[in-house]
């Protein structure tokens, strides 16, 4: 059953104890503006079950609120129901009515959340929050800007950033050794699961996990593994984890398989994929193989080459991501390593459906610039980044060699949001366990820091007053270049510019 009201409450009807007041420049009376949450409403109510009996579930605000509370202070989900319980500016934005000093939820609650909000719904709210934001960008910019010539728009407008990235998940770092011991150890737990009924009536099935586990504590403690010894440690755990399928299989004809819950049982499986692929790898003599598990309790996390300095091989999920005016767009989500190159004509289409025009210029690194994707830009008029293909020329022009620096300068900004949604918020560590949680912490790190910037761009309007340029509202990026185009264009500065109110600073 589900009921909800998605109307918000107006400060003068939240109750607080003691005759308080909400302030309405806070951070979370402004965002609770700001997200659509009457559209998401309808998409998350799609995701419940239409029964009419049981206890009502709670609201979509409630649910997604949640989700961005706890992303966006970086805490734990018990630690975030104490900051709702305690702060009365979280509870209106979850749009409860009144100050409730009790606890809202449990915490158990936010892996329902994160299970019936999917990447899907994510990205439509992600889109709307976006689409507000630009909208309010275009109107300031038709009110404050009238420099521009009066005639026909440009075919193509707007600069798009594309790059990928690696979003690690919370796991130990996987060695074949480590995993066969993993494996085995869980085995034996089913052996004696499987064995419970019998006990004082059969004899439990020998496992030799104490001599198991004393040879992999050697091979494991080596400070130096040589190749020959890692082969005899890697062929005494198969030899234990066959030894144990053998007597599961035995053991499963006595008794049910429903003694298993569904972790164990998936468990099981997964056991036997990693005894194939590793005894395959073993017989080979090779150290990779297609589809390779390197997680037991996360079996959909993959290994992602990245040759990077430091991590030349990241485990999680690898994502395309796209830039527009500082807000970004996951593109692609994918657990499986790709050719991010292939991403760029459907990021240039999502362009397109977007805002309904193509991209002035697109900025990328080395692996996009292929032919392929140079033909499909000069087919529709847009200009990528980056030298020509082939031999490079004997004399520069000085004109490409400036634009080629502008053009990189540019591209930085989309390795700045990584380190933003890696540093400040969750994308550094994927802390979700099941694949399509995962994919909405993903979708949720990118939504919050879009809300992020808005805000931000909020908080620099009101410091230097409603009337300052668009430019300063977005940043410095870009302030200085921009104004003095215009000034050696000999056009009228807004007098309530940060420039000229800062004129002598530069």
């Amino acid at each position: 059953m589900y009921q909800h009201n998605i109307h918000q409450v107006q400060f003068e009807n939240f109750d607080l104890p003691f005759s308080g007041k909400l302030r309405s420049d806070n951070r979370w009376v402004k965002m609770a503006k700001w997200i659509p949450w009457e559209a998401f409403d309808g998409l998350y109510k799609k995701s419940l079950s239409g029964s009419k009996t049981g206890s009502p579930a709670l609201s979509a605000r409630v649910a997604l609120g949640a989700l961005i509370i706890k992303e966006r202070l970086g805490t734990s989900d018990e630690e975030t129901v104490e900051q709702i319980r305690e702060n009365p500016y979280l509870q209106y934005f979850l749009d409860f009515k009144e100050y409730r000093d009790d606890e809202p939820f449990d915490p158990s609650m936010f892996v329902h959340f994160r299970k019936r909000i999917s990447k899907e719904m994510i990205d439509q709210a992600n889109e709307q929050v976006v689409a507000k934001a630009l909208s309010e960008k275009q109107k300031a910019e038709k009110e404050y800007d009238d420099t521009d010539p009066p005639g026909p728009a440009p075919k193509n407008k707007g600069k798009l950033l594309l790059d990928a990235t690696c979003a690690p998940a919370d796991i130990t770092f996987p060695t074949d050794l480590k995993i066969l011991n993993s494996a085995r150890e869980k085995s034996e737990e089913i052996i004696d699961i499987f064995h419970r009924p019998f006990v004082g009536w059969l004899k439990k099935p020998r496992t030799y996990r104490r001599v198991a586990r004393k040879k992999y504590l050697a091979a494991a403690k080596s400070k130096r593994l040589t190749k020959g010894k890692r082969r005899k440690a890697l062929r005494s755990q198969l030899g234990y984890l066959r030894r144990n399928l053998r007597t599961i299989e035995a053991q499963s004809r006595q008794t049910s398989l429903f003694m298993l819950n569904r972790r164990q049982y998936k468990n099981l499986l997964v056991i036997h994929e990693i005894y194939r692929q590793q005894q395959w790898m073993y017989d080979h003599r090779v150290n990779r193989v297609d589809d390779r598990i390197v997680s037991l309790s996360q079996p959909h996390v993959r290994p992602i080459k990245r040759g990077k300095a430091g991590s030349k091989t990241e485990f999680g999920a690898k994502i395309s991501v796209s830039l527009v005016e500082g807000f970004a767009f996951v593109d692609r989500i994918s657990w499986d390593n790709y050719n991010e190159a292939g991403d760029l004509k459907s990021v240039i289409a999502s362009y397109r459906s977007r805002f309904g025009f193509y991209p002035k210029s697109v900025h990328v690194d080395k692996i996009y610039r292929n032919r392929g994707n140079r033909q499909f830009c000069k087919k529709h008029g847009i200009r990528i980044s980056g030298p020509a293909l082939g031999r490079p020329p004997k004399q520069v022009d000085p004109v490409r060699k400036v634009l080629a620096k502008q053009d990189e300068r540019e591209r930085v900004l989309i390795e700045g949001k990584f380190g933003q949604g890696k540093r400040r918020f969750g994308l550094g560590r994927i802390m979700s366990k099941l694949s399509s949680t995962s994919e909405t912490s993903i979708g949720l790190v990118f939504l919050v820091m879009n809300i992020e910037r808005w805000l931000k761009a909020i908080h620099f309007s009101s410091f230097w007053g409603k009337e300052s340029c668009l430019d300063c509202l977005f940043g410095f990026r870009g302030v200085i270049l921009s104004h003095l185009k215009k000034k050696a264009a000999a056009v009228h500065l807004n007098q309530n510019c940060c420039l000229v109110r800062l004129k002598g600073a530069f």
